[in-house]
C-alpha cells in the first residue's frame, strides 16, 4: 500500500512538473523580428541612381534665345552688329527713343520701304523726331507702292509696322554683316548711298513660310551704320521684299 502512494506520488509530481514547464515556454515572449524590419527600412531608404536623381533634380526648361545676337559690352565700342542688336530689339518694342539715341546726329536716319534707295524722296528723321515718333499723328509721303505707283501715305507707326517690323527679325531671322541676304527685282543700291569704307549694315532676312506664296513672302531689314572713330551711328533702314 506504501508503494502503491509513493508511485502515485511520484507520478503525480512529475505530471505537475511538465505542467509547469508548458506554462513557463507558453509565457515567453516570441523574438522580435529585429533583422526583418531593419531590412525593410534599408529597402525603403535605398533607392537606385535613377530614381534619386528623377527625384532631385527638377526638369531644366530650355530658354529660346534670339540666334546669331550679339550684345553690347559695358565699357568697350560696340561691333556693328552688337549696335543693331540693340536697335533690332528697340524697333520690335516700338521703343522709338532708344533707336534715337543711335541715330546720326547730323544725319539723322533714312527710311527706304524697298530695296532701292531714294536720296531724293526717302524720309528722313532727326534724333529729335525719332524720340517721339510713334505718338505722332503726322501722316508722310514715304514714297510709292511698288507696282502700284500709289503714294505709301501713313503715320510712322502705320509705316513701322508695314515697312520696318512687319516681320519678327529679332526672333526668327537669319542675320549678316555687310550682306544682303533676300534680293528680289528692286535694284539694290545700298553701297552707292553708303559706300563700304565708312558704312557697315546688319540684314535681317525670314524666308517665305507660306507654300501657296511660292516663296514670295520673304522680308527682310537692313540697319546701316555710319563708322565714326570706333563708334557707329545709325543712318538707315532699309526694308525689303518680293515686289512684281
Amino acid at each position: 500500500m506504501y508503494k502503491i502512494h509513493r508511485s502515485f506520488l511520484t507520478a503525480a509530481m512529475a505530471a505537475v512538473l511538465m505542467v509547469v514547464t508548458a506554462c513557463a515556454n507558453s509565457s515567453e515572449p516570441p523574438p522580435e523580428p529585429a533583422k526583418q524590419n531593419q531590412n525593410q527600412n534599408q529597402n525603403q531608404e535605398q533607392q537606385t541612381p535613377e530614381e534619386q536623381t528623377q527625384e532631385d533634380q527638377a526638369p531644366e526648361v530650355a530658354e529660346d534665345k534670339p540666334q546669331d545676337q550679339e550684345e553690347p559690352v559695358e565699357g568697350q565700342p560696340p561691333t556693328v552688329k552688337e549696335a543693331a542688336t540693340t536697335v533690332i530689339r528697340a524697333l520690335k518694342a516700338g521703343n522709338m527713343e532708344t533707336v534715337a539715341q543711335w541715330a546720326h546726329l547730323e544725319k539723322g536716319v533714312r527710311f527706304s520701304p524697298y530695296a532701292y534707295v531714294d536720296k531724293e524722296t526717302d524720309v528722313v528723321l532727326s534724333q529729335e523726331e525719332l524720340e517721339g515718333i510713334m505718338d505722332d499723328s503726322k501722316k508722310r509721303v514715304w514714297r510709292t507702292y511698288a507696282g502700284r505707283g500709289d503714294k505709301i501715305e501713313m503715320t510712322y507707326a502705320e509705316y513701322h509696322k508695314e515697312f520696318v517690323y512687319d516681320m519678327d527679325y529679332m526672333e526668327k531671322a537669319e542675320v549678316a554683316v555687310n550682306e544682303v541676304l533676300g534680293e528680289g527685282t528692286t535694284v539694290n543700291n545700298l553701297d552707292e548711298v553708303y559706300p563700304p569704307d565708312n558704312h557697315d549694315y546688319v540684314s535681317y532676312y525670314i524666308d517665305g513660310v507660306n507654300p501657296e506664296y511660292e516663296g514670295m513672302d520673304w522680308g527682310s531689314l537692313r540697319l546701316v551704320f555710319e563708322e565714326i572713330g570706333s563708334d557707329y551711328a545709325l543712318v538707315g533702314i532699309i526694308h525689303d521684299e518680293w515686289t512684281p
